[in-house]
């Protein structure tokens, strides 16, 4: 039985934000919130998780996010040799919003930011870019660490910033383009994974069609 979110076109303002990054983190309040869904029973909880605060902005020089996730008992498993296993923020960008097709093009990103953590192993925040399955063409390669990840800890979670700049997503023409394709897991181990819209069975990480729409409202 298909879920009753498989029946329409999502489509999630993006506000504008005069800077993407202050300091160490990028500066969105609440305001610049998404809605998360709980992926163990996505259509009961279609609403903001209490446990997970996700947020975007945008201008002219790229993207800003912020994850907050609380209510953990474990520190993050986060390992970048195993980026698709990891706790973290999976990330799908179509920087045309093509609705039509069903196989990634060159305007089709595939990103995973990782918090890194405390642990043995103690790995740092990190952008790691992967592939998309069955994609017709992939983007134009660009080099990750120009991705800025910054994450800190608490006692029952962790806050993820990251900024992505334009010139690290082909085709990011916000003035010729105001929107954007745009697909989100934040996968976790203990808490469960969350999602803006669709989840497995669904091929939700390498078919467009699926994702909904990010409308970039001007500043």
């Amino acid at each position: 039985m298909f879920p009753k979110r498989f029946l329409f076109n999502f489509s999630f303002p993006c506000r504008h934000v005069k800077e993407l990054w202050r300091g160490d983190r990028a500066p969105l309040d609440e305001t610049y919130r998404l809605p998360v869904i709980d992926g163990l029973d996505a259509d009961e909880n279609a609403s903001h998780s209490d446990q997970v605060d996700l947020r975007i902005a945008w201008n002219s020089k790229g993207l800003a996010f912020v994850v907050i996730v609380c209510g953990k008992k474990q520190s993050p498993w986060s390992r970048q040799t195993q980026p698709e296993e990891s706790d973290g923020l999976q990330l799908c960008l179509d920087t045309r919003d093509v609705r039509n097709v069903h196989r990634a093009t060159r305007f089709c990103h595939r990103l995973i930011l990782l918090p890194g953590g405390p642990g043995a192993r103690e790995e740092k925040a990190a952008a790691i870019w992967v592939p998309i399955h069955r994609a017709k063409n992939h983007p134009n390669p660009v080099s990750v660490g120009r991705i800025t990840v910054k994450s800190s800890f608490s006692a029952d979670g962790y806050r993820l910033d990251a900024m992505i700049p334009a010139d690290v997503l082909t085709g990011f023409e916000p003035e010729e383009y105001p929107r954007l394709g745009f697909h989100y897991v934040l996968a976790d181990r203990e808490i469960g994974p969350r999602f803006l819209a669709l989840g497995p069975p669904f091929p939700h990480d390498q078919d467009p069609s699926l994702w909904p729409t990010l409308e970039l409202i001007p500043g």
